[in-house]
């Protein structure tokens, strides 16, 4: 019986680009985001102060610490960007040039404009 009461949660952590820790733990049925983050000690070496500014989600939307989970949910940890998505586009664009950018960037020979 005392299994019934307990569902299978994963808890996923990317500390660096290309590195993810990924966590099953097991939890009573109300148990919330933040019961799951403390359960997996995915955060024990992780500075205080970066785990302040850490942002919590369920299946890649963002919710709240005391949001309750469900069986088989995915508790995933997001840590700040480092450079802003707009201005990294942009210093792309300068590098790459405008000939190889865009939706008809790769044309065949003689083909018409947008084709």
């Amino acid at each position: 019986m005392a299994s019934e009461a307990l569902i299978s949660v994963a808890v996923c952590y990317s500390a660096a680009a290309r590195q993810l820790i990924q966590v099953e733990v097991r939890m009573p049925h109300n148990s919330t985001v933040a019961d799951a983050v403390r359960t997996s000690h995915l955060l024990d070496n992780v500075a205080d102060a970066d785990v302040d500014t850490l942002v919590t989600g369920v299946w890649g939307r963002k919710v709240s610490p005391d949001h309750p989970l469900r069986d088989g949910d995915r508790v995933e940890l997001y840590r700040p960007l480092k450079v802003d998505p707009k201005m990294a586009r942009r210093e792309r664009f300068t590098r790459q040039g405008a000939r190889g950018t865009g939706l008809f960037s790769k044309r065949r020979a003689g083909a018409k404009s947008g084709y």
